[in-house]
Formats: C-alpha cells, structure tokens, sequence
C-alpha cells in the first residue's frame, strides 16, 4: 500500500518535493510477483525519496511494490534536496552520491542522517554537455565559459576534478548552479556553453536540442552511491525491520533490471518520455550494473578522499571526517542480499 508524503521540511517548497510523486501505475502487462506478507511490519510505514526513472518505477516494474507496510513516496530532483529532507524529518530513507553528505556535515555534528548501505552504478551517465554545434573538444576549451552543474552533487565533484586535470580551477569557468529543470531550460534556450548533469536528464537534452558528450566522469567519480536514513530509523526496531525489507526488495527490482534489460528500456523510455534508441544506448552503455552493498571501509575511505577533494578546492568552510556518518546495522541484510 502505497501513499504520498505530506509533510514538506522547513525551507523546501512542496513543488521542489513533490515533483510528479503519483505513484506509478503503468506496468499491467509485467507479471506481478507477490511477496509473502510479514506479519510483524503490517500496519508500518516508512517514507521513501526517489529520482524520476528509478527506485520507484524499477520496483514497480518487478512486481515489489506490494509490501505489507505503507510507503510514502517523494520524487526528487538531486541528493542534496533529500538530504535536506531526511535532516528535517520529513522522510526516512533515500539515495543518493557521495557528495551531498560532506556538504551536510559541514554544517554542523547536528545533521540527522546516517549512511546505511552502499549503491554501487553507473556513471557514464554523469557527463559534461555541449551544444552539438559547439567547438570544446575538450574540458580545457570550456575556460571562460558558462558552465551549469549542481551545487554539492556529483556534477560538482567531478566538474572540479576535470577542470583540475587540465590545470584549471572553478575561477577559470563562469560556473552557474542550477537545479537539473533550471539547467535543462538554460541549456536548452543557448545560455549554457557546457552543463555537467547527471541521469535522465541527458537523455532529454540530446532528445531535445541533439546535446554532445564531451566528457563522462568514467575515472572520476568511485560508482558508489550511498542510501541515507534519518537517525531515528536506526533506534526504532520496527522501522528498521521495514527498511531492511525495502533495501531487499531494491536489491531484487535492480537485479530484475539487468537481467531484463529490453523490457527495462521500454519501461524507463516511457516513463521519462524520451526515444527507445537513446535509453536503449544509455543502459547498454552502463559502467557497471545498479547494486546494493553492505557499508565497508573502501567506501568509507572513498567518500573521504571526496571531503578532502572539496576541502583542498576550499569549496567546503573545514575539512570533515565522514566516518561518523556510516552505520553498519543493515550489513547482514545487506550481505544475505548480495
């Protein structure tokens, strides 16, 4: 049973949470599985961030939203839009890259959010984006340019580690924040001379205005994301048990997705409305295939190096020690689930 999320953290606008959040119900003709009802969680709840085109449409299309607990679900446009939302209370778990966490804990030891799990993907799908009439050829000719990319997420990441490749830094670019609908638009009306993005929305830019990949973040970016919870999840027994039960079934709805790839992109390409042809490249073209993992030192270490990277490019006011950030309490769950 599944419902929408009410409750809208001080400071978000209900339009920048609930961006398209009906549940989605177009999947009749995909053989629905039932998953045996677990006494203990009927009559819970927890409420789940998504991205258009993922978690909620992957576990639809494998027949797993038929859970015993109610799921409230909240689209969002980037990670650091969820962050804000689980330190508020407003929602219990969500995914996201590495980077929103170390711009959350700059704020302070206050920020309520633990790292549970490890969403190893792809990141062909974050690249850099230039009109198909522009002359860069590479990320060295953007010098002086208008550059779009999104504050605190893994298009800042990676656009720094590329300028840094070629001996530039932010100051050499004219670097604009915009969220991934304001970027589109500007990209889209010629105000962009380069826009780092990531997921859906390069297909609608190359859809759209024939948008070139200059550069992917293949080599730049570790493939892992991560999956956050609000604190209280981690005290409370029953919330646990039912989180530990969705982090299942997203692990089973992303091995559904790469062992049907065709029906996926059918799916996938409906749903964000752009051509087969230009889904079908993306996700044949994936750096790995979507899959949780249980929290481990690697991982830990490598959101570390991504907290330095931002310190050192004095993009963050302190350096920070993420490790206080990750709980290893779903780890069995995580394994068995593997």
């Amino acid at each position: 049973m599944n419902t929408l999320a009410s409750a809208v953290p001080f400071g978000l606008s209900r339009r920048q949470l609930l961006t398209g959040s009906a549940a989605i119900g177009l999947l009749g003709a995909v053989p629905r599985r039932v998953w045996a009802d677990t006494p203990d969680l009927k009559g819970a709840s927890i409420r789940a961030a998504y991205y258009k085109g993922q978690e909620l449409l992957s576990l639809t299309a494998a027949g797993l939203t038929d859970t015993p607990y109610k799921v409230a679900y909240s689209e969002f446009g980037s990670g650091n839009l969820i962050i804000q939302a689980i330190n508020a209370g407003a929602i219990d778990v969500g995914g996201m890259s590495e980077i929103p966490p170390v711009f959350a804990a700059t704020a302070g030891s206050g920020v309520e959010l633990k790292l549970i799990a490890i969403a190893r993907g792809d990141v062909n799908n974050q690249v850099v984006l230039v009109p198909k009439e522009s002359p860069a050829r590479s990320i060295g000719d953007l010098k002086g340019k208008r550059v779009g990319y999104v504050r605190a997420t893994t298009s800042h990441y990676y656009l720094i580690k590329m300028l840094r490749e070629q001996g530039l830094t932010f100051s050499d670019i004219q670097p604009i924040n915009l969220s991934p609908a304001d970027g589109l638009a500007a990209f889209e009306s010629g105000a962009l001379d380069a826009w780092a993005i990531y997921g859906y929305s390069i297909q609608l830019a190359i859809a759209a205005v024939g948008a070139r990949v200059l550069k992917t973040a293949l080599g730049y970016l570790s493939g892992n994301y991560v999956v956050g919870v609000h604190p209280s999840v981690l005290t409370d027994p029953l919330k646990h048990a039912v989180v530990a039960d969705y982090l299942r079934r997203l692990q089973k709805a992303y091995r559904w997705r790469e062992d049907n790839k065709d029906q996926w992109t059918e799916i996938l390409s409906k749903a964000i409305q752009v051509s087969r042809s230009i889904v079908h490249e993306q996700l044949y073209n994936e750096s790995q295939p979507y899959r949780l993992a249980p929290v481990d030192d690697a991982a830990i270490q490598s959101q570390q190096a991504v907290a330095d990277t931002f310190a050192d490019a004095q993009l963050i006011p302190s350096p920070v020690n993420v490790a206080p950030l990750w709980d290893r309490s779903f780890n069995d769950v995580l394994s068995e689930a593997s």
